[in-house]
């Protein structure tokens, strides 16, 4: 079983949501997961909408199994009977689901996340009672076509100020793009490509941590020094 998250805590921590797509991987997927488990990846959503439920089920376990050491979150794109039979209490919507079912099933403790590509979709999940969103593409990605132009972080910085709930950038997230993100307000960031295709994950999954770190602990001093005076 995955880790229990605690829905009054913002992110798990670090807030860096790997989503997996065996398709695009340059590895094994288990492989890609492990290492980066290794590179300190602790948010792990599956996402392999083509695979059968007995198929996403026994894939999912064994990522949970994997997780375990590590104390890991691991959610499930979109099927609530996976998550069920699985026995974690995190899912992430797609647009049209319904966020009340999923809270039926998963109760006052489940995580609920949904996709959101636009300030409208975004406050709505929020109103519907989700406990993040992703919001997506803020920059070009191969990964997600489909959602029109990146939306940019003019607009990551708009629907970040506007919810009551955390926004995590999703969409061309790589190790020199996340730290932008951060300024802008994301509470969170997803990457899916830049780990999946990456020839280590170990390392690139921790060059992302590092550099969230780094503009965090940046933007703390900063204001640290500016109550100062």
């Amino acid at each position: 079983m995955s880790a229990q998250i605690d829905v009054h805590m913002k992110l798990p921590q670090p807030p860096l949501l790997l989503i997996t797509d065996r398709t695009l991987a340059r590895r094994p997927l288990f492989e890609v997961v492990t290492m980066a488990l290794a590179g300190g990846c602790r948010w792990i959503m599956v996402r392999e909408k083509d695979l059968s439920p007995p198929k996403l089920t026994s894939l999912v376990k064994m990522i949970i199994t994997a997780t375990q050491p590590y104390a890991a979150t691991v959610s499930v794109n979109g099927n609530l009977a996976v998550a069920a039979a699985c026995r974690i209490n995190a899912i992430h919507l797609p647009q049209g689901q319904s966020v009340a079912a999923a809270r039926q099933q998963l109760g006052a403790d489940g995580w609920i996340g949904v996709s959101a590509h636009s300030l409208a979709e975004a406050q709505c999940a929020a109103t519907d009672g989700a406990d993040y969103v992703t919001l997506s593409p803020i920059f070009p990605t191969q990964s997600k076509p489909g959602y029109g132009p990146a939306l940019g972080l003019d607009e990551l910085r708009r629907v970040a100020a506007t919810l009551p709930i955390p926004v995590v950038a999703l969409g061309g997230i790589t190790p020199d793009s996340i730290a932008p993100c951060y300024s802008a307000g994301a509470a969170g960031a997803a990457v899916m490509g830049a780990v999946m295709q990456a020839a280590n994950p170990q390392v690139v999954l921790r060059r992302l941590i590092e550099r969230w770190a780094e503009v965090g602990n940046r933007e703390a001093a900063s204001s640290q020094s500016s109550m100062s005076f």
